[in-house]
Parts: structure tokens; sequence; C-alpha cells
């Protein structure tokens, strides 16, 4: 019989905020990893099958939306100092979350950064106003303005959350074999300079997924392998990316923000109607969708080099994203729909038949080609790991439970991202949820192989321009 190590004890209570596929995935994790009873477990959600779920492992249930207007209501008798309150809703403002998990001494965690029910689609609001970036600097500002007290790690999940441990490790991999070897750099700047010195100009989070099962998608039935509400809120808001200080082509329906880091663009487009070329070593040359991503500006943001006020280096940074082959037919259907979401959604897990998530970050423009490290989970493996996942899910649990941990290690922080954390641990606690942790070298460019057959604009003098990688 497999021991599973225990990472972290725990005396408080656990409050989990939704249970959908990731909150699913999470539950026979926490229970192998953390020194918790699931009497210490309480789930808030609204679903049958949720709540099927918390019977099934002996939690107190909850049958509960949360809303702006009743949040403070249900959680303040139940939240208590020392409590931790682990958010993966959709729709739940995390700002807000983590202002009464201050309040009340209790930590936070989400794998993403969310606005109210609406936000995403709020026609009233400005393209910025709906960004990523724009819920990332209220989130941060908050932090600025209460330094410490009980730890809040925002978005550490898969990606965001494992792609920024992913990166460093990467860079420690080509540092290695460059000649450049040493102890992994303690603080950003040096993580930068780093990543200047290799001549990395572009970093993509190239991710593919295959999971495919035996019934395909039917008309009017958005089919995915995580949370449909979560990738169509997503896949809405404006496709954005860290822009890079190589890059000498303005795309021309970007718009720089007028406030904070700076460190990102968005276009004005969304994200799943935007494909860009990318790179995976199973699957080869693909067109993945520029998802907006909090790993897209944190790791940019991050990896950003300054001399006073002048920045001399940054990476291009972006997700590109192949989802299975079911949720990129929902997509064009959706689209079609004027991004309508279908009356049926469907998310594939027990059913999933075969296939792979191949998840990773590629980075490019240093020399001896492009170099991509990550994780390659079957269904069949993630399967034999832990019950009630996909390879999809699995991987963001154990982002998640890497996360839980460093912050019940470091339970006074205040509000930190994940690049914050140590990969090295990170990595360490994940690694055994993630199938094969591998770095693989190849030669591709997005101008290799390029079709002639149509006149394109290129920027042939510098392959890793986005210019280059954006499909038109």
């Amino acid at each position: 019989m497999t021991q599973h190590v225990r990472h972290a004890t725990f005396a408080g209570r656990l409050h989990l905020i939704g249970l959908g596929s990731i909150g699913q995935a999470m539950l026979p994790l926490l229970l192998r990893h953390l020194d918790i009873t699931p009497a210490q477990i309480s789930v808030l959600a609204a679903s049958e099958r949720a709540a099927a779920v918390a019977r099934e492992y002996g939690l107190e249930f909850h049958a509960q939306r949360l809303t702006r207007d009743n949040y403070r209501q249900v959680l303040e008798p139940q939240l208590q100092a020392g409590d931790f309150l682990l958010n993966l809703s959709v729709d739940v403002a995390s700002l807000a979350l983590i202002e009464l998990c201050h309040e009340r001494g209790a930590l936070y965690l989400d794998a993403s950064i969310e606005p109210w029910a609406g936000a995403y689609i709020d026609p009233a609001l400005t393209p910025s106003q709906r960004s990523n970036y724009a819920l990332r600097e209220a989130a941060l500002a908050w932090g600025r303005a209460h330094p410490g007290g009980p730890t809040a790690l925002l978005t550490q999940g898969a990606n965001p959350g494992l792609a920024s441990a992913f990166v460093k490790q990467a860079l420690l991999d080509l540092a290695r074999d460059s000649g450049l070897a040493r102890a992994a750099p303690s603080l950003p700047a040096d993580w930068a300079r780093l990543a200047q010195q290799l001549g990395v100009k572009v970093i993509h989070v190239a991710e593919r997924d295959t999971q495919l099962g035996p019934v395909r998608k039917a008309k009017d039935e958005f089919v995915n392998t995580w949370s449909v509400d979560g990738f169509m809120g997503e896949g809405r808001q404006p496709a954005e990316l860290g822009w890079g200080t190589h890059e000498r082509h303005w795309p021309a329906d970007a718009a720089p923000h007028d406030y904070g880091c700076g460190a990102a663009i968005y276009l004005q487009r969304p994200g799943a109607a935007t494909q860009v070329r990318s790179w995976t070593p199973l699957e080869g040359p693909y067109h993945g969708f520029l998802i907006t991503h909090a790993e897209s500006i944190s790791i940019a943001d991050y990896l950003t080099l300054r001399v006073g006020e002048t920045v001399r280096y940054r990476p291009t940074v972006h997700y590109a994203y192949h989802p299975c082959d079911d949720a990129v037919l929902s997509l064009h259907e959706a689209a079609g729909h004027h991004w309508q979401l279908q009356p049926r959604q469907r998310i594939l897990r027990d059913e999933i038949s075969t296939g792979i998530d191949e998840l990773g970050v590629l980075l490019m423009g240093q020399s001896g080609g492009v170099y991509w490290y990550g994780s390659r989970l079957s269904i069949e493996e993630a399967r034999r790991l832990a019950p009630l996942n996909s390879a999809t899910s699995l991987q963001v649990a154990a982002g998640v439970l890497a996360g839980l941990v460093w912050a019940l290690r470091h339970p006074q922080r205040g509000v930190v991202e994940p690049e914050a954390l140590d990969h090295d641990m990170v990595l360490a606690i994940a690694a055994p949820y993630l199938g094969e942790l591998v770095g693989v070298r190849g030669d591709w460019t997005p101008l290799k192989e390029r079709s002639r057959l149509f006149a394109e604009a290129t920027d042939e003098t510098d392959p890793w321009q986005f210019l280059n990688f954006r499909v038109s």
C-alpha cells in the first residue's frame, strides 16, 4: 500500500468554496497530505453533485451560492482565526474574500483571481477594467496597503501556479547547460538578470490536452475537461500578454494599461478568438488560444529588469492553449452565437477513454533551441494516482496542494503570488501527481516550415517577434 507523506499539520477548519471539478479533485489530496480529518472540512457549494461528494467523504455541507450581498452573512459565523479558506469557485470576488479572511485571521488561497458574477462580460466596463491585469493590480494594491497578516496566496493552481515554478526550473536547466550553473537566485531581479543573460525573449505556457471520451460533443453542448464556466469566463475576457522589451511590432488592435506595473498589454478581442503558434514535444507545432491568465502578467512582471525607472529587460509571456478537441468544437459553436454559452454543459472525467494533458512552459530566444519544461500526465496515470480526477484536474490539484502546504508553513506573509514561493518545494510536493516531469529541447520556431502559398506579414530577422507567433 502506498504511503502518502503528510506535508503539514492543521488544527483549524478548512472551508472549501466550490466543489466542482477542481474542488472534487482536491479532496483525496487534502486527506492524504494534510494532518486533517473530514470533520475539519466544510464545503460551501450549490450543486447536487457537490452535495453527494461531500456526503461520500463525510464533510459538512452548506448548500449556498455566495454573492456580493450575502457572502459576509454566510461566511462570518463560520470563519475563525487560524482557519483556511480555499476558494475554488467562479464568480466570487477574490478580493472580497481576502479582505474578510484578513479581518478574521484566516488564511486564503485561490487558483484564479475572480470578480463577482457578470464582471467579465459587463459592457459598461472597458476591456482594461475587465482584464486579469486589473484584477491583479487591485489585489496587489490592497496587499501593499495591508502588509503582513494572514497569508493570502493568489492564483496557485497549475497555470497560474505551477507554471511559475516550471519557469524557474527551466531557467536553472538552461543555466546549467550553458555553463552558468550556480545557486538558484533569491531575488526577482536576479531571476530577471539570469533570463536576460540566457537570452530568453519569449515564454509560452504551452499546453495541449488530448483527452477524449466515447460520446462526442452534441449540438448546443459545451464539453471540457475542467470548469466550463471558468473557461468561458476567461475566454471572453480580452486576450492579454506580458509585453517584452525585444518587441518592435505593435499589434494594430493592442492597447496598454494606463496604470499599474506596465508589464502587460491587451488586445481588443477575446482570448478565445485569438490564436498563436506554439510547440510542445509530443504534439509538435500547433495553434493555441491566447487565453488571458494571471501568470502571463505575473511572470512578465517578475522577470522585468529595471535600472531606475527604465525597463531594460522583459520577456513576452502568454498562454498558448489547445484544449481537448471537444472543447475546441464547443468554442467554435459558442463564437458563432456571439459568445453565448450553450444551454448544456458537460465536464469530461469518468468517461474519458484516452489522452494526456501536456502542460509546460516553452522558453525561446536563447541559444541551443527552444526548451519546454513541464508535466505530461495521461488519464490512465491520473486515475491510478488519485480518484475523482482527470489529467487536467490533477495537475491543478497538485499545484493547489503545494500552495496550501506553503501557506501553512508561512502563515503570516500577507498577499503573495506564485513567484514568491520556493519552486523546489512546490515541485517536490506536486511532482508525484504530475506524471512525467521533463525538460525537452527542440529546433522549432514560429517561422519554421511556414506556408509560402500566401503572403504573410512576418519578421524574418527575429523569429521571436509576437508578429510571427500570432495567427492572422
